[in-house]
């Protein structure tokens, strides 16, 4: 092998006798320096090349930033594990030694590898953000910065392998917005028979995007309008993904955020000066790797999320039906080789974890699923590309796991079932439900045949009916109409997961019925119904004192909290008013109906939806808008409980002959007025006490904030409802619609979900 003479980057610390950068320019040559204090700024004013000190951090830095937006935005770091302590840092070329950057007492604090000698080597920063170094203009690149990417990647940036240089170019995380040294958050593609992206903590998997199907990752949607495009290129020099934005006047970019653990897909807004969030990975509660375990598919819509494929039940039931589904799912049946067996199609699904399995990308689907069953080891197949009629074939040669069912999108995956459960519907059995399960007889003799003399009250769901069983016990009976679009199996986890919440201030579920068609729900009887039929009742509130009020305030505050922190999983209620409140015979509060609750694990607190269900009037703004809910959500819905009760008025229908503002703009112009007393129920009379009330307003007022982030959590309210601590001031609460109207938000507007969309190329050789 040829011995070539080296040449280097370096950053030192030490005066050297060659001409330092004073101006803006866009390269160095072999007889400049770049000191601290001074930049380069590539050809269009794009992207800027520096020193840095990270947030509250002294520490110095060699970085990349955007210098076309007036927020300091740092995209690439050189020395980000070994910083200067101090500015007289200094960036060079040098032919002789390697790229390095030398401290006062000339130690090394970063280097490139070691280059071949060229004759006029430049190091330039390109409009891209790239820095590259080159031989004068040659357009060839000896060495540049996007193959060393941070925790940023850039339009035109690859992730993934180049075999030809042995690079890996992977995103790490910085630990905290102070230090960007790498955190344990990573991303990277996964070099195996059918790569994937994955992103990592620490060692451990987090999640994965699913394989390359020809148009788009697997657990991608299709719906909404493209924003990006994506490349992907699979061959025996490279194997990775980049994109572009399709708007070329669009600034974005992807980051890696260590405190939120996500991917983040970011757009400049020139209206707002900021950055918005326009798609996050992982999404949901379904993105995080394997939450159902093998032949577990989460599906999101659903509550629980989990289900096991069909054919499959759960491999310790005891610990499904308390929300644990880390053992997964069982076949019905042993699977033996000599079996008859077929294949059961389960469509819009993320193929599972493709770390066993087997590519053959000439094969086509029949030809895949005899591959299939030929083998005994083979779980599933599918196509390893959707496009046209669909061609190549995967196969899964152990448990399928991480599946996740797609909203308009997702795969076709043939999984192995015994024949004999091809086309048999799985009725699912009736002792899994774990709680008492009462005859239809016996719930129709309880309640006089459903008369109407017994119906306590109706709604989309169906009706709710009183009875009293043999043995003396009041109950109501939540029967769901024939028109509700929720089906069997649905209905039994909804029950499994009701049944599992136990909290005072949570409605207690005695059992079910299921004959046929009818479904039913039991509850404990509220001799004293709904909160509503009070508060909003000309005699009814007369009945509600302060104290008692006060008591149903801090009850439905503790029954929030158990939701969103205390029981197994988080659970979201999404439809929380005083209707859903019922009271006991001691008008103690129970929160009650759960069918538009979402269940979350582990530390996620959020979620977005197509489909926005609840009661207008009590929504979060961002729930209400975008479909993007979260604790706060319910958080903001005990805000405006907060307010009727206190006020007994509804913020839908208030009318004011002073403004047109609804209940939360009135209770705001008081509190800015200093008139926050006006805001209270006439039939209260003297029984408060002044600073509670006041005290309860300013919650109320802290909950209705616009911003998700500047209201409180659950566990923070019941602590500002038992103190006397100080409080911070409220800011101006969302009580009407307002949308911006800048260029980023008129692309995002027509889409139905968060997800991220895009277009996308395909480059597929063989390597």
């Amino acid at each position: 092998m040829a011995n070539f003479p080296l040449m280097s980057i370096v950053t030192t610390v030490f005066l050297y006798s060659s001409f330092n950068i004073s101006v803006a320019v866009d390269f160095l040559t072999a007889s400049q320096n770049l000191s601290d204090g001074n930049t380069l700024v590539s050809e269009k004013g794009f992207f800027e090349l520096g020193f840095f000190s990270p947030g509250n951090s002294k520490n110095r830095y060699l970085g990349i930033w955007y210098k076309i937006i007036p927020i300091s935005t740092v995209v690439w770091v050189a020395n980000r594990e070994n910083p200067l302590n101090n500015s007289s840092g200094i960036l060079r070329i040098n032919t002789t030694a390697n790229y390095i950057v030398l401290t006062q007492n000339s130690t090394i604090v970063w280097s490139t590898k070691s280059l071949k000698q060229v004759g006029n080597p430049r190091l330039q920063l390109l409009d891209n953000g790239n820095l590259v170094l080159k031989d004068g203009n040659s357009r060839e690149f000896l060495w540049q910065s996007f193959d060393y990417p941070t925790d940023t990647l850039l339009p035109g940036m690859k992730l993934g392998w180049d075999f030809k240089n042995g690079i890996n170019r992977r995103l790490s995380a910085w630990k905290n917005s102070d230090d960007p040294s790498p955190g344990t958050l990573n991303m990277e593609m996964e070099n195996h028979s059918y790569p994937e992206p994955a992103m990592w903590n620490g060692t451990q998997e987090f999640m994965r995007t699913g394989p390359w199907n020809g148009i788009r990752y697997s657990s991608k949607s299709n719906s909404g309008l493209p924003i990006l495009v994506y490349h992907y290129v699979n061959n025996k020099n490279e194997l990775y993904f980049s994109y572009q934005l399709i708007n070329n006047s669009l600034i974005g970019r992807m980051v890696l955020n260590q405190s939120m653990f996500r991917r983040e897909a970011i757009l400049w807004s020139e209206a707002e000066k900021n950055w918005k969030v326009y798609a996050t990975m992982p999404r949901d509660y379904c993105d995080t790797y394997n939450v159902c375990g093998a032949y577990g598919s989460c599906n999101i819509e659903d509550m629980p999320s989990c289900q096991c494929l069909k054919g499959f039940r759960p491999r310790v039931l005891e610990k499904w039906n308390l929300m644990d589904y880390t053992e997964g799912c069982v076949r019905n049946k042993p699977l033996n080789c000599s079996d008859k067996v077929g294949f059961a199609k389960f469509p819009g699904l993320k193929l599972p974890d493709t770390r066993l399995s087997w590519v053959n990308e000439s094969m086509s689907l029949s030809e895949c699923r005899e591959k299939c069953l030929r083998n005994c080891s083979c779980m599933a197949f599918a196509n390893t590309d959707i496009r046209e009629s669909g061609s190549g074939c995967a196969i899964w040669l152990g448990d399928l796991i991480d599946i996740k069912v797609v909203l308009k999108g997702g795969q076709d995956l043939y999984v192995r079932v015994l024949a004999s459960e091809l086309g048999k519907e799985l009725e699912g059995q009736e002792e899994d439900l774990d709680l008492p399960l009462f005859d239809l007889s016996a719930i129709s003799n309880a309640t006089d045949n459903f008369s109407n003399c017994n119906k306590l009250g109706e709604g989309g769901f169906g009706a709710v009916f009183r009875g009293r069983l043999t043995d003396g016990q009041e109950i109501a009976v939540k029967r769901l109409s024939s028109y509700s679009k929720q089906g069997a199996n649905e209905f039994k986890n909804e029950v499994i997961l009701i049944a599992k919440l136990q909290h005072r201030n949570l409605v207690k579920l005695l059992g079910c019925c299921i004959h046929e068609k009818e479904r039913m729900l039991i509850y404990e009887y509220m001799p004293n119904k709904s909160l509503d039929s009070f508060i909003f009742d000309s005699a009814g509130r007369n009945l509600l004192d302060w104290s008692k009020r006060f008591n149903i305030i801090c009850g439905i505050a503790r029954g929030i909290l158990y939701l969103h922190q205390d029981s197994r999983l988080r659970i979201i209620h999404r439809d929380l008013k005083p209707s859903n409140v019922l009271l006991d015979i001691d008008m103690n509060p129970k929160i009650s109906d759960f069918g538009m609750a979402r269940t979350f694990g582990g530390d996620q607190t959020e979620g977005n939806t197509r489909r926005v269900v609840g009661t207008y009037g009590y929504m979060a703004p961002e729930y209400a808008i975008d479909g993007q809910f979260s604790i706060k959500s319910d958080v903001f819905s005990f805000g405006i409980l907060l307010l009727e009760i206190i006020s007994g008025q509804k913020n839908r229908g208030f009318y004011c002959s002073d403004h047109t503002l609804n209940l939360i703009g009135h209770a705001w112009k008081l509190w800015k007025e200093g008139r926050p007393l006006e805001l209270i129920d006439p039939s209260i009379g003297d029984s408060y006490a002044l600073s509670e009330v006041l005290r309860c307003i300013h919650i109320s007022l802290l909950c209705l904030q616009q911003h998700p982030e500047d209201r409180p959590i659950m566990s923070n309210v019941v602590l500002m409802l038992s103190s006397e601590s100080a409080l911070t001031q409220p800011k101006q609460p969302e009580f009407y619609m307002e949308r911006d109207s800048f260029k980023v938000d008129s692309l995002l507007s027509r889409n139905e979900s968060s997800t991220t969309n895009e277009l996308t190329t395909t480059v597929l050789e063989a390597r």
